[in-house]
């Protein structure tokens, strides 16, 4: 059952040495701050945790896998601080999950927008549905991709990126987002895409866990600077979202 509270809620399962970490909200399981910061500590709890040796990130329910930033949070926005610590949320998690230890393996099973999108993109390996299409849409409410640009970018490339950010109002599909990169495998239901992932997580599990942690280092080189990089471009974000454009046009969209 999807949660009701209005702060989300994350939920984590540890066995076979596997942790699934499950996060909700009741719109469309976007983030709210409390929901992001909860979510960083829990994924610097697991990179500690020697008897995890994979993490599995889901969401609650079988449609949207995330709908990105809580929008009641960004119209509450009124300070250029407030703002960049709303944005720095997404940094923080993405840099969470950057650093951690173990690989983590992403659950897609429905759209995922904006910041959802980032996420996808900051896991190691990606199982998705048919139906997880994709949109950058920041474009449409006054905002930018800004923060999650450079995880998105590290899969697909500047041109794919491109192609997402310019167009807000256009979804990509499942294979489009497999053929890129952000997705490794595309399942045509959910039960086809659960067995596989029980099956994939189950042998990642069974394999050395420093040699797990040295390929993720290895594929995750030349970001040692996102610490700072994203917290500026939380910055930069929280300075849009302030505008009188951004204003009325998240508060049009809520409408």
């Amino acid at each position: 059952m999807a949660t009701e509270r209005v702060n989300g809620s994350l939920y984590t399962k540890i066995e076979n040495s596997i942790a699934t970490v499950e996060f909700g909200h009741p719109a469309s399981n976007s983030f709210v701050a409390e929901l992001l910061d909860r979510l960083t500590n829990e994924l610097h709890k697991l990179s500690e945790n020697v008897n995890v040796s994979i993490i599995v990130l889901k969401s609650e329910g079988d449609r949207a896998f995330c709908a990105g930033a809580s929008f009641d949070e960004l119209m509450a926005i009124t300070t250029l601080e407030e703002g960049k610590i709303f944005f720095s949320g997404f940094a923080n998690v993405i840099n969470a999950m950057r650093t951690c230890s173990k690989i983590i393996i992403g659950r897609i099973q429905g759209k995922a927008v904006g910041g959802g999108v980032g996420l996808a993109a900051a896991c190691d390996y990606v199982f998705a549905s048919v139906d997880a299409a994709i949109r950058l849409s920041e474009l449409t409410i006054g905002i930018a991709p800004l923060v999650i640009a450079p995880a998105v970018e590290r899969k697909i490339g500047k041109a794919a990126l491109s192609e997402l950010a310019l167009a807000p109002t256009d979804w990509k599909n499942a294979y489009w987002a497999q053929e890129k990169g952000l997705y490794a495998k595309v399942f045509d239901s959910i039960d086809a895409m659960d067995t596989d992932l029980d099956f994939f997580s189950r042998k990642m599990a069974s394999y050395n866990p420093r040699a797990l942690w040295e390929i993720k280092k290895m594929l995750w080189e030349g970001t040692a600077h996102w610490d700072a990089l994203l917290k500026e471009r939380a910055a930069i974000s929280g300075t849009l979202v302030l505008s009188e454009f951004a204003k009325n046009a998240v508060s049009n969209f809520k409408k």
